[in-house]
Order: structure tokens, then sequence, then C-alpha cells
């Protein structure tokens, strides 16, 4: 199942980010260290041209410490970006991402000028309570669901920096197709759009390849499952979820495995490696030239047959 997310205030930030992004002295995004490839904007490199970009691989407390390394290293192969981890609440911490924005607009008089930083994020990945923590006030809108942020907004930040607000907005396509799976397990899409049993068997097969200490230590498996269905159904077993007719009720069981990995209690999870990610891509890039392909033969063919 292909997951897409684009609601139309999204569509109306995107164009509103593409006529201001020109005027800015730096730009911050924010990621999700879970999933800091998933969670980034393809939109941002083709928008941003030569402006410094600072990554801000957040929750860093919730992902795997190894994986995140190899992250910042492979973040920062492109040109003109830096990448950082933050945690929830770090104040002296964030306000060294303002530190760093200065270091990267060396060319900038601020005596003359503010600084002037756009900050940029998907949904729910923790890019209002940053701006709180920077501000040292509730100075954005932060909440539970994604798509908190419905405008832009500037605030102003000590040593005279102008951080410009964004809404959270994602793309039209989700692709690789397991980056829109990723994204819903870590709670970046509405719950209204997903299937929680589709979503949440993902998960499990990712779980059981990569942690399956993790996930044996948690639900109490003697034995690891054979796969994402075994593993769904243990836990079904493990906390008598059942309906009517002793059926494993797997919606419990989805809402559980989500609930659990978005809080940490299943452990320090990432989702995604730089290898994983340049394979797929790899195999997106064969998926769409094979289309193209067909679609240029059809149109061939059609146009023999139609002299």
């Amino acid at each position: 199942m292909a997951i897409n997310w684009f609601p139309g205030h999204m569509h109306k930030a995107r164009k509103e980010i593409k006529k201001v992004m020109p005027q800015m002295d730096l730009i911050i995004e924010v990621v999700d260290a879970r999933i800091p490839f998933s969670s980034e904007n393809p939109l941002v490199p083709s928008l941003r041209g030569e402006t410094p970009l600072i990554k801000v691989l957040n929750k860093r407390d919730l992902a795997d410490p190894v994986i995140t390394e190899q992250w910042l290293k492979w973040l920062e192969q492109e040109r003109g970006v830096r990448a950082v981890t933050l945690t929830h609440n770090q104040r002296q911490e964030a306000l060294g991402i303002l530190k760093l924005a200065q270091e990267m607009t060396p060319g900038h008089d601020r005596q003359k000028s503010a600084l002037r930083v756009m900050i940029l994020g998907i949904p729910n990945v923790g890019k209002s309570t940053l701006i709180n923590t920077l501000a040292g006030r509730p100075a954005a809108k932060t909440g539970n669901e994604p798509a908190v942020t419905r405008a832009q907004q500037a605030i102003k930040l000590p040593e005279n920096i102008l951080l410009y607000d964004t809404p959270g907005f994602l793309w039209p396509k989700l692709s690789p197709e397991a980056c829109g799976y990723r994204l819903a397990i870590t709670g970046a899409i509405r719950s209204a759009v997903l299937d929680f049993e589709d979503v949440a068997m993902f998960e499990a097969e990712y779980l059981i390849k990569h942690y399956p200490d993790l996930v044996m230590a948690r639900y109490g498996f003697d034995q690891q499952p054979a796969d994402g269905l075994a593993l769904m159904d243990g836990i079904a077993e493990k906390r008598k979820f059942f309906r009517r007719g002793g059926i494993p009720d797997l919606h419990k069981v989805s809402e559980i495995l989500l609930n659990e990995l978005r809080a940490g209690t299943l452990g320090r999870i990432s989702l995604e490696t730089p290898e994983m990610v340049e394979k797929e891509l790899q195999q997106a890039r064969a998926l769409e030239e094979a289309a193209a392909a067909e679609k240029l033969a059809r149109t061939e063919q059609w146009k023999n047959k139609s002299r």
C-alpha cells in the first residue's frame, strides 16, 4: 500500500516557502533521528540553492546511537550542510544550533541587519518545540497531532537572529514507498488516513530482522518469532488481545507496536540506515526507468498502429 498525505494547506505552504527562501541567509531543517532520510524533504535541496543548511536530527534519545553516527557522516557529504543531533528540551544544545548558524554565515554583519533563518520540518518532527526552546518562550504552537503550524511567522531570537517558522509539509509522492511507512510509524502522518495493521506489519517485519532482542525482551518471548505476523500473533497471546472466537485482535496489537516505538518503550530504534536507503533509491530509480521505457514502448506501438 502506497501512503500519501498532502493536504491543501501543505501545497500552499510549499508555494510560500519557494517564494521566501531566496531571501534567507541560512536554513535549519529538523528531521527525525530515527528516519533522517524519510523525514527530510526532497524539495529543500532544489529550493535552497547555495544557502547554508543545518540538519537537526531531533529525538536523538529515541534513535539507535550507532546508526545516528552513520547518518551524521552521510548527511555532511552534501555541500554546505552541517548535521547535529538534539533531544527534547535541551536548551543549551539548542542554543548551540544558533552558534553554528553564525559560524556558517561569517560574511553577515548582524550589527547592520538581522540574520534571517528559515526553519523547516515535516509534521510532528518537533520543529515547534525546538523554536520554543530557542526563543525561551511559547512562540510556536505545539501538539501531538501532525500539521499544527498552518502559517508562516517571524520570531525574534537573541543575537539579532530572525527565525521564520513555516508549516510542516510533506511532499506529493512519498518515494521510495518504504519512506511512507516509516513516516507513518513515527507519527508524521495523521492516524485517520492510515491502515494501522498494514503499517504495524511493516514495523513488525523490520523489528524482527533488525532488533529481535529488544522485541523478545519487551514482549516476553522465549524464542524469536519467525516473521512479523508471528510477532503480532504472539503479542496478542501475551496481552490477551482476542476478538470473538479467539481470533487475535491485530488492531489492538498494531496500536501497541506503534505507540511503544514512538514512545521509546521498545528501546532506541532507528528505522533506516544510509546503506539501506541507497539500495532503496537504486531500486526506485530502476523501477521508474522500467516504467518510463514501458510507457515509451506503448506510445510507439500506438503510433505505429495509427499510421
